[in-house]
């Protein structure tokens, strides 16, 4: 498989071939199965505090003499904590129960349950390569909401010496990315509870750059919104398949692709 190679004025130098791990059979089945374990390995656990719920005195007689007793009443025997008293007379609220005002809930979230789910190393390995080749079929990354007038696949390893955010804004001006970084603009307000917990807004996902090696490209691209920089060894599904959807617009250089071919990245060791 071939691709073209811009440079950084936003033209066509040649053509290049690319690695084996290009030619993959595109299988989204195994792209959301490898982005879901990713997910759920990342998952924090949460739960209800032990006890909640259940840290005051709730207990009520049915017995006909005993001392603060419910019989005769007229009352349901569920358990009820005393709020006041005169004399013989009491004032109760229900507690502990699930149906009572002030009850424990009645099957909160667990703190011990355990979110984390495996997956093959070959099976992860061939939904990285699925997911690879994803990034350059044209109709899927269009599918996947990013605007382009040509796909730009590959540019040249110039580019990780880049220091300042306008460099990479120009340059993607000139890669006919205008109208993405447009999209990458608009921001919706989140619905819900995540207002108040400091993640009010939804922002879009924009272009990964894949690169050869930690550079100075990851300073200069951090402050563009839904852009992500990310070293060659490190690709997973879900950088490359966000939201299990493949098809993200990936732009990699030169150096880097040429360090996934020479390294064999992704693709599983023949054993003798």
């Amino acid at each position: 498989m071939k691709a073209s190679l811009f440079d950084l004025t936003g033209k066509k130098q040649k053509d290049i071939s690319l690695p084996a791990q290009f030619d993959e059979e595109i299988r989204p089945d195994l792209i959301r199965r490898a982005v879901q374990a990713i997910q759920a390995n990342t998952r924090q656990q949460y739960g209800a505090l032990y006890k909640a719920g259940q840290r005051q005195s709730a207990k009520l007689s049915r017995k006909r003499r005993d001392y603060k007793a419910s019989y005769g009443i007229g009352i349901s025997r569920a358990p009820r904590k005393t709020i006041w008293n005169r004399g013989t007379q009491f004032g109760w609220i229900g507690a502990v129960a699930p149906h009572t005002v002030g009850g424990r809930r009645a099957h909160p979230p667990k703190s011990w349950a355990i979110f984390a789910q495996k997956i093959n190393t070959k099976e992860n390995k061939k939904a990285i390569r699925s997911a690879l080749a994803a990034t350059l079929d044209k109709n899927l990354v269009k599918k996947h909401g990013h605007l382009f007038t040509e796909l730009p696949s590959v540019i040249d390893s110039k580019i990780e010496l880049f220091t300042k955010t306008k460099q990479v804004i120009d340059l993607m001006l000139k890669l006919g990315l205008e109208n993405e970084l447009a999209r990458l603009q608009i921001k919706k307000i989140r619905p819900g509870r995540g207002k108040l917990r400091n993640r009010p807004f939804r922002r879009k996902v924009g272009p990964l750059f894949v690169v050869s090696g930690k550079c100075a490209l990851y300073k200069a691209a951090a402050n563009i919104s839904g852009v992500d920089v990310c070293v060659v060894n490190n690709l997973n599904a879900e950088l490359l398949a966000p939201g299990t959807e493949p098809g993200r617009l990936t732009i990699y250089t030169e150096k880097a692709l040429e360090k996934m071919d020479k390294e064999k990245l992704f693709l599983i060791k023949e054993t003798k």
